[in-house]
Formats: structure tokens, C-alpha cells, sequence
């Protein structure tokens, strides 16, 4: 057996294979170059905007490595500025056979190139960064390894808009029973936000399954819909057909066109839905201001990583416990407590920091806590707080923080005014959108169902 390695290695190197790796039974005996490669269509260029920054980039796909004999592999896909690795960053790691890059992420490999998006610098905006998948037996240092082609990604970052996140609310809005039962009872429809290219908005809302159109400034002389179910938008046209869930609608107003994506971001883990056996994961709202994306949330002592869609298709951890988003990273230990969590795509960061979590307590929600946590809310822009969709039963109920009757309010008179203390709030059996403003001391429970 020992004659037969030695020979073995000596044709491997004379051939000039990636790698090999041997043990008294097993022989690795790797692809030979060109085998293994990067199955995706790679763009000319990529245009990256800050307020996309969550978005997909490009998702990396590969064809299967063989080690000659079965065996579990390992990829990483890797990122290098220099072209050579010499500089590798890890993007992510799968047993699969894809990774998904979001343009946030790209942004970050365009800022450590130089790159730079304020049209007063005088850094370049536009360049580039290659990537490769590492293919391994065993642990992350095996030796033995083979690599793909290198792909060599062309980016341009849009010049930024001053003045905050530079996003503001559009006139469009989303109406129907799929998200505000047709605004009866003066439900506002749902918000579109503006992006970089002009004509174009995204909503990121949750819906119930019904029907939805697009209208304007909250009225039917201007409203879009689709005739033909075929992403076409017409004037006055049918009513779109919607199911539950959570989703990201663009809208583009040049050429009447529209898209409708599963779309969500959560907190998942042993520190808050058992890795989701206990429930979905915690729901990120959208924050235009900053463009970034929030949660209120308790957890308790555990771990926690973000993913989307309450799948593992895409997952951010924490290499390094340094608050950057890695994908496929370790997961985030965590302590008991309340917190809001932001996640910030376009830096690539992520922050957990301790906050008092208003939510909903009740007869008509979790019997006044006795048979769980309360619904929590989030506070998306400073002292207003959202939540949706939660579902109420015929009852009662009241605001607290902390899941803790410390600080309360209810409502005396019934008049829509927060007091403190206050009175209990009765409420039909429903599903409901929330919100909270403490810089006016008032709330809104929109029945949607």
C-alpha cells in the first residue's frame, strides 16, 4: 500500500492536480483544473446603491468538487481585492452548492478597494474584485483542497444622495384586502419608498391573502392594476390576487411594471424560536430614515443568527464577535433580556443593544401574560413604534415594556390617548397593524381582517 501512495503522488504531481491528501485507507484524488468552476452568469458590471444594500448582489453557484472517493465536502466562497487571495475574505461557507452576496456585501468589498460614492472625493467609484469556492475534506484547514476558477466582479457605486439615508416616502401606496381591507375605516394603504433610480419604489409589507392595486396619494383617480396577471400594470386594471406572508413589492412607474418577491429578515436561534421549532423568526421592520432594517425583541440566554425567509438559503452570523455580518458566520451568543437589533446592509454591521420593548398584554392577546410573552413592537424612527400583523381575540388589553407591568398605558375615555395607567382597551377578535406614538401619546390598531 505504501509503494502505491508514493506512486499515486508522484503521477498527481506530474500531472499537476490541485491537491491530494492520503491516510492508510483513503486516497484523495482531486478534478484536474478547469473541472471544478463557478456555474453563474457574471454581469458586466454591478451598479450598488446604499439603498438596496439588504438586496441580492449575485448568487454563486458551482458545480460539485470530487475528491475521487465519497466523501462530505465543504465550500467557501471567497472574495479578493488583489486578485491573487493573498487578501481572502471569507464570504461564506455551505455544504451546498450555492451562496448568495448582497449588495451590501459588495459594498464592502468596493469601500476596502478604494471606492467611494460622494461625488466631492476625488476616489474613484468604479472597480473591481475577484472571487473563487474553496472546495475541502474535513475542517476548515484541511489540506486538502481544490479551488475554482476566479471570477472577476466589476462594480460601480452610485454617487449617494446627501442628506440622511436619502430615501424618503413616495406617493404611491399598496390597497386592498390584502393589506388594509380596501382603507375602510381611513386604514392608510401601505408605504412605497423611493430608491436611486427615479420612477422606481419598493414597499417591504406583510400581507393577508386577498387582493391588492396601487394607487396614488391615497386615491382612486390614479391607480394601477393587472389585467393579465402578467407584471404588466394597467390603468384602473384587476385586481392583483395576493397570499399571506411577508414580501418586497418594487414598482416601477417608467414602465409600468411590478414585482412581488418573498421577502423577510429574522432573529433565529436557541435564544429565541429553538432554531424556529417554537415559531417563525422574530420580523425586522424597515426603517427608511436609515435604511436599515429593526426588531424589538426578548430573548433569552442562547444564540441567535439572522436569515431570510425563515430559510437557510441566506444566514448572517458573527466571525469574530466584532458586530460585522458574515454569511454562513458563527452564530451570536446572547443573554436574557430585551433588546432592539438593527441591521445595517450597507456598512454590514449589526447591533444588539438593551432598550425597553413596548408590547401588547391581555385578555385578548396572551391572558395578561400568563400563557406567554407579550406581542412586541418595534421602534422604527424615534418614539413610534409598529407592529404587524397580530391577531386578537375578543378582550382586553393594554401597553407595557418589558413584558413587566413597571410602566403601562391604557386609555381613559377611549379617545385613542395614551394614559399612563390607564384603563383597559377592549378590542374585537381580529388582525391587526399597531402603532405607537409617544411623541403625541396616541395609538392605532387598524383592523385588517
Amino acid at each position: 500500500m505504501k509503494n502505491f501512495k508514493i506512486f499515486s503522488l508522484f503521477i498527481l504531481a506530474m500531472i499537476g492536480l490541485n491537491s491530494c491528501e492520503t491516510d492508510d485507507d483513503v486516497i484523495f484524488i482531486a478534478q484536474e483544473p478547469g473541472e471544478f468552476v463557478l456555474t453563474n452568469t457574471i454581469l458586466p458590471e454591478y451598479i450598488l446603491t446604499s439603498t438596496t444594500g439588504s438586496n441580492l448582489g449575485e448568487r454563486f453557484t458551482w458545480n460539485s468538487a470530487d475528491f475521487g472517493v465519497p466523501t462530505n465536502v465543504s465550500y467557501d466562497l471567497q472574495r479578493s481585492i488583489k486578485g491573487d487571495f493573498s487578501d481572502a475574505v471569507l464570504v461564506g461557507t455551505t455544504s451546498g452548492n450555492e451562496i448568495a452576496m448582497t449588495i451590501g456585501q459588495m459594498m464592502a468589498a468596493a469601500t476596502e478597494a478604494g471606492l467611494d460614492s460622494n461625488p466631492a472625493t476625488p476616489e474613484p467609484n468604479t472597480g473591481s474584485f475577484a472571487v473563487r469556492v474553496r472546495a475541502y475534506v474535513g475542517s476548515g484547514g484541511s489540506n486538502t483542497e481544490i479551488f475554482s476558477d476566479t471570477k472577476t466582479i466589476s462594480v460601480v457605486l452610485q454617487e449617494a444622495t446627501t442628506g440622511g439615508s436619502g430615501i424618503t416616502e413616495s406617493t404611491w401606496g399598496i390597497v386592498g384586502s390584502g393589506y388594509n381591507n380596501w382603507a375602510e375605516g381611513g386604514i392608510p394603504d401601505g408605504k412605497f419608498y423611493t430608491t436611486s433610480t427615479t420612477g422606481v419604489f419598493v414597499s417591504y409589507v406583510s400581507l393577508i391573502t386577498g387582493e391588492i392595486k396601487f394607487r396614488e396619494n391615497n386615491d382612486w383617480g390614479n391607480n394601477l392594476g393587472d389585467d393579465g396577471a402578467d407584471g404588466k400594470l394597467e390603468q384602473g386594471g384587476a385586481n392583483i390576487a395576493v397570499t399571506e406572508g411577508h414580501y418586497k413589492i418594487t414598482l416601477n412607474v417608467n414602465d409600468s411594471t411590478y414585482n412581488i418577491e418573498p421577502f423577510t429578515w429574522g432573529v433565529v436561534g436557541s435564544g429565541y424560536n429553538n432554531w424556529g421549532e417554537d415559531g417563525p423568526d422574530a420580523k425586522f421592520y424597515y426603517d427608511y430614515l436609515t435604511d436599515t432594517f429593526k426588531v424589538g425583541v426578548r430573548l433569552i440566554d442562547g444564540k441567535i443568527k439572522f436569515r431570510q425567509n425563515n430559510q437557510w438559503t441566506i444566514d448572517f452570523g458573527d466571525n469574530g464577535g466584532d458586530g460585522t455580518l458574515d454569511q454562513g458566520g458563527d452564530d451570536i451568543e446572547v443573554t436574557a433580556g430585551h433588546y432592539t437589533i438593527t441591521l445595517d446592509f450597507n456598512s454590514n454591521i449589526y447591533t444588539i443593544e438593551e432598550d425597553e420593548i413596548w408590547g401588547i398584554v391581555g385578555s385578548a392577546y396572551n391572558n395578561w401574560g400568563e400563557d406567554g410573552p407579550d406581542f412586541a413592537l418595534t421602534e422604527v424612527h424615534p418614539n413610534v413604534w409598529i407592529g404587524d400583523i397580530v391577531t386578537l381575540i375578543d378582550g382586553k388589553f393594554k401597553f407595557r415594556t418589558n413584558n413587566a407591568w413597571g410602566t403601562d398605558f391604557g386609555d381613559n375615555g377611549a379617545d385613542g390617548t395614551l394614559d399612563a395607567g390607564g384603563d383597559d382597551i377592549e378590542i374585537e377578535a381580529g388582525k391587526y397593524r399597531v402603532r405607537m406614538d409617544l411623541t403625541d401619546n396616541t395609538y392605532k390598531l387598524y383592523k385588517i381582517e
